[in-house]
């Protein structure tokens, strides 16, 4: 990465002097609530204006009193620590395995011939399809559904990860090459730079995939998590829950990927593309 920060270093000098400081309203961050909280607004008034029955369909305000209550009996905090704690410990599980295949994979290419294939096949393989095999397997209890959620995160970081390592461009391996690094260095200081940003994306996807796993994962004879939520209100009539349920899985899954681009973020300073000159 030093290598590469050296080699880049005039022209980031030149690059910034030219970048205009001027500032717009859609700079700030907090932009980004402003068309959700429009769409709640239009829900809200076509629901009050009976465009929308209500019935099936509650409006915001009806939701928002469902956190709220879920919140104040202690339920919701429940809820999300369980399904936090299982997307955690599946998330490490497949991002883990998925980076050492997918690394090698890139690597190898008689590796390649040999694993990826079944692999490919493996991930076509819908979701659903594994979870009676993981009830025999594992029975009804967390494992299954750890399992099932790490299937769903190694597919994406793999096939980001072994895309990577290949797309590595030939001529910067040469730099090193003639710096004469070694092995170890060659991979620090030019692959693995190379290869970050691809598996940072790798990694957000595989994130998004075990939230979306996590579900399937709960209605696997779940007593607590937001995926029994979902079950639980869809089993007693209570759209207003299943909608709360889905309000909380879009805030805590947001709130999970903006921690992976925080704690990668330091590591690709080194960037100087198009969305850091905008």
């Amino acid at each position: 990465m030093a290598l590469l920060e050296t080699a880049t270093s005039g022209l980031e000098s030149t690059s910034a002097k030219s970048r205009p400081n001027r500032l717009f309203l859609t700079d700030h961050p907090v932009v980004g609530v402003v068309f959700p909280v429009l769409l709640l607004l239009v829900w809200e008034i076509l629901v009050r204006a009976g465009v929308i029955g209500g019935r099936l369909m509650p409006p915001p305000s009806r939701v928002l009193d469902t956190v709220r209550e879920l919140a104040v009996s202690g339920d919701l905090v429940t809820h999300i620590g369980v399904t936090l704690r299982r997307v955690a410990i599946g998330f490490v599980f497949g991002a883990v395995s998925g980076t050492l295949l997918g690394a090698l994979t890139g690597y190898s290419s008689r590796l390649a011939r040999f694993l990826d294939p079944t692999l490919q096949a493996l991930r076509a393989i819908p979701s659903i399809a594994w979870v009676p095999l993981f009830i025999l397997w594992f029975g009804i209890f967390e494992m299954s559904k750890v399992a099932l959620i790490a299937v769903g995160v190694f597919f994406p970081v793999y096939l980001g990860v072994s895309g990577a390592v290949i797309g590595v461009d030939r001529r910067i391996v040469e730099v090193g090459r003639i710096f004469r690094l070694s092995g170890p260095e060659l991979v620090r200081r030019i692959l693995l730079p190379a290869v970050l940003p691809d598996f940072v994306l790798a990694l957000r996807a595989g994130l998004g995939l075990g939230w979306m796993f996590v579900v399937a994962a709960e209605f696997m004879g779940a007593s607590q998590g937001l995926g029994y939520l979902l079950v639980d209100g869809q089993q007693l009539g209570k759209p207003d829950q299943i909608l709360a349920a889905i309000l909380v899985f879009a805030v805590v899954g947001k709130a999970t990927d903006t921690l992976v681009i925080l704690v990668s973020r330091p590591f690709l300073r080194w960037q100087d593309n198009h969305a850091r000159r905008r």
